[in-house]
């Protein structure tokens, strides 16, 4: 299994630099900007489709009922997921030549997974650690000056691109410290339970933070799947050039809180 994902990955990289030197308009990295192409928009508008019904149907649901516990008890949750995610930033800082943020994002993860009870409390924030920023392999193809390729809308996952594709692919062949010593390996402790989880827990987290907002977007958009992949494009960009702007729809932590004013 691991070998064809390790070709399927080869060949999307073969069609992201084919893409990406052959159209300028989808070179979208530190280098260069510009219009990321909808390149199977037809196919992509049929999957946001199909995800829409799955939202309606099974996430929104979820979602406000999550949102009915306790403020205590969602803030740890948010903390506990957030904490997890540090296992992928630390080695795209490292990457991406942030040595200095690695050893904040490190000595982050400890204090939190210790002395903030597996992340559940903040305590690096309060011991005056600078707010935390994720980094994904995507960020840093496009830190390399990878371009975007084309705009994709993956079932269930909802907005990427052809080059965040295969960093979501690069995060099931080891580079997901979370993932290995969960699905890849068997452990004492932990299981393909424990990861599967938390990528539910992050998506249901997500979406009951943005249940407002996502609903104002639908409501006040012409064309809904559009606005989307607008908002999903800006801020994938603002991530890579880590820039601190705030985009007309996207506030400065991530693209978990959308603005619709």
């Amino acid at each position: 299994m691991k070998k064809i994902l390790i070709a399927f990955c080869v060949s999307i990289l073969i069609s992201l630099n084919v893409s990406a030197d052959t159209d300028g308009e989808n070179k979208l990295s530190k280098k260069s900007s510009g219009e990321v192409k909808d390149c199977f928009e037809k196919v992509n508008r049929a999957t946001f489709a199909f995800n829409q019904g799955l939202d309606k149907a099974i996430f929104k649901p979820v979602a406000k009922a999550y949102r009915v516990l306790p403020s205590p008890i969602r803030n740890g949750t948010s903390n506990v997921l957030d904490n997890i995610s540090v296992l992928v930033t630390i080695p795209n800082n490292i990457l991406q030549g942030e040595f200095k943020k690695a050893g904040i994002n490190a000595g982050r993860f400890v204090l939190n997974t210790t002395l903030g009870i597996v992340g559940i409390m903040d305590v690096a924030q309060h011991m005056g650690f600078p707010e935390y920023e994720k980094e994904d392999y995507g960020q840093t193809l496009g830190a390399a000056g990878i371009g975007e390729g084309c705009y994709l809308v993956i079932p269930v996952l909802g907005p990427s691109t052809v080059r965040d594709s295969v960093g979501t692919i690069a995060n099931m062949m080891g580079g997901d410290p979370w993932y290995n010593i969960t699905v890849a390996n068997d452990t004492q402790y932990f299981s393909d339970v424990d990861y599967w989880g938390s990528r539910a827990g992050s998506g249901i987290d997500f979406r009951a933070k943005n249940l407002d907002s996502l609903d104002n977007l639908e409501k006040n958009s012409i064309d809904f799947y559009a606005s989307v992949r607008s908002l999903y494009l800006q801020d994938r960009q603002k991530k890579i050039m880590n820039s601190d702007s705030i985009t007309e729809t996207l506030n400065d932590s991530d693209w978990e809180e959308v603005e619709t004013q």
